[in-house]
């Protein structure tokens, strides 16, 4: 997901593609352009392998807008046969075009070579930059050894890059560190900000890509402008066991400012977890997930993330469920929906939080999944297991259930988010695991809100506002298009009552079709 961007009136969207098939090599910069972040226009590759400096591949980067408004992608190239990266950049032919549709590669790349310091084959993913007291910076992603390095560079002119003493940051036994992010937040709104700006009322954040464990995780921070360094809040978890956007099928994410409305949008990448010759045989593999906005949760611990609200344009038919009394063992079908694909949005809520299982204190030692993994959908529990079965199979043959459970622990309640494939399909050698991440929610109020966008083999799932984020690749073969469907379920022993729900079906964006001027 390198470099999306803002300019002139559309969204740009780029994005690794191999176009000679549905597997991984031959990587070009494909893009598309969108007025509304929905309905999309795909144009000629921005970027691909022409030059010495990346003849070997145009891998990810990002794009910076300059204070004369201009844009300017900075890309990995891949020089040779042994791997070695360098960092390149590439500015608009026509600067005039809205829609930029070619891109020059200028001779005096590459600007920023690996020095005898770095590991030649691990230094990839510029960062947008951020300016500071007349200098430029980027974060380059690499390793020493089994530490994870997020390398900086400064430059005046956008073009002689200077390597700093020390990295902005980096952490023993993550190892490399891909598609790093680094990016402001406002401590007091929702809206976002420039990459570039800091403050008394900012905090900062920086995401990272384990390419050892295929996820993500953040930490929310402090830059100091003065030392270029990043210091992580110390209540937070510096490592594997850190915060994540998502706690599901997501990886290789990247966020931009969305000057025209003063959002942060987070967009995401699933890849596929079938077959690889699944893959080929349909033409296609890994999808760009529902770009989200992102903000700082008031209590300051971690983000907050919601769907973009122009994806509400693809709502149509609306069904709605109100005081829905769900008792150990029921559940209740949505009817009147496309279930393959909606939207919905839901508030449970439950008289006592008594009957809340204790927390086991070995779980305190296991990743949320693991916890999922005992405590799945069918097994009865106190408060909850309560939640919807997606894209479910009339007698419930396949089922992907996203849902809540509640425990007791020693001195507070703990709530488990989860969205557990295991059962959603009958396919055979499909990767079908169970994701789960525990939710920092109040339950004085005694509600939880989930909100699940489903899309045929991809649910992402919202818990609490946005508090706890999943998603999950499902390939059903029994609930597919008009044979799929959607319940609402409980089984704890603790009655839950569905306050309100609505479900929409969504209608196809337009793809490929010339944007109307």
């Amino acid at each position: 997901m390198p470099g999306p961007l803002y300019y002139k009136g559309l969204y740009h969207l780029f994005y690794q593609y191999n176009p000679e098939g549905a597997v991984w090599g031959n990587i070009v910069w494909a893009h598309s352009v969108s007025k509304d972040l929905i309905n999309w226009e795909s144009l000629e590759h921005a970027i691909y392998p022409s030059k010495w400096f990346d003849n070997y591949g145009c891998w990810s980067g990002s794009a910076t807008i300059l204070p004369n408004g201009e844009p300017v992608i900075f890309y990995t190239g891949i020089v040779d046969k042994k791997n070695t990266q360098v960092q390149n950049y590439a500015v608009p032919a026509n600067s005039s075009d809205p829609y930029l549709r070619e891109w020059v590669k200028p001779d005096d790349n590459p600007i920023v070579y690996p020095d005898s310091s770095v590991n030649a084959t691990a230094f990839r993913d510029p960062t947008t930059a951020w300016l500071v007291d007349g200098y430029w910076r980027i974060l380059i992603g690499s390793r020493r050894r089994h530490r994870g390095v997020a390398y900086l560079y400064r430059s005046w002119d956008f073009k002689k890059w200077v390597k700093a003493k020390h990295p902005l940051h980096s952490v023993q036994g993550t190892g490399m560190w891909e598609c790093p992010d680094f990016f402001p937040v406002s401590m007091s709104r929702e809206e976002g900000l420039d990459t570039s700006v800091g403050g008394p009322n900012v905090r900062h954040v920086l995401k990272v890509s384990l390419d050892l464990t295929r996820y993500e995780y953040y930490t929310i921070g402090t830059y100091d402008k003065k030392k270029d360094r990043y210091y992580p809040d110390k209540a937070l978890v510096d490592g594997w066991a850190g915060l994540r956007y998502d706690y599901g099928n997501f990886y290789a994410s990247k966020t931009f400012f969305d000057p025209s409305t003063n959002r942060r949008i987070l967009w995401g990448w699933a890849n596929e977890s079938d077959a690889v010759q699944h893959d080929k045989n349909k033409g296609w593999a890994g999808i760009q997930l529902i770009p989200r906005r992102v903000w700082l949760d008031p209590s300051g611990k971690q983000l907050l993330q919601w769907p973009v609200a122009e994806l509400e344009k693809l709502r149509s038919h609306n069904v709605q469920l109100s005081n829905q009394k769900l008792h150990q063992g029921y559940q209740v079908e949505v009817k009147g929906i496309t279930a393959a694909q909606a939207d919905v949005d839901v508030t449970f809520s439950f008289p006592s939080l008594d009957k809340a299982e204790p927390f086991d204190p070995k779980w305190a030692k296991l990743d949320a999944l693991d916890v999922c993994a005992q405590k799945g959908s069918k097994a009865q529990g106190g408060l909850g297991p309560f939640g919807l079965l997606t894209l479910a199979s009339e007698k419930l043959e396949e089922f992907t259930p996203v849902f809540f459970r509640v425990f007791k622990d020693s001195d507070k309640h703990k709530v488990l988010l989860c969205s557990d494939a295991r059962s959603s399909s009958l396919g055979i050698g499909l990767y079908k695991p169970p994701f789960a991440g525990f939710v920092d929610v109040d339950l004085t109020d005694k509600k939880l809100k989930l909100r699940s966008l489903i899309d045929h083999s991809v649910v992402e799932s919202f818990g609490a506002g946005g508090r706890t984020v999943i998603t999950s690749r499902v390939y059903p073969t029994i609930a597919v298009f008009d044979k799929a469907h959607l319940f609402v379920f409980n089984n704890g022993s603790e009655a839950i009552t569905v306050e309100n729900l609505n479900a929409w079906s969504m209608k196809m964006p337009v793809m490929n079709v010339p944007l109307k001027s």
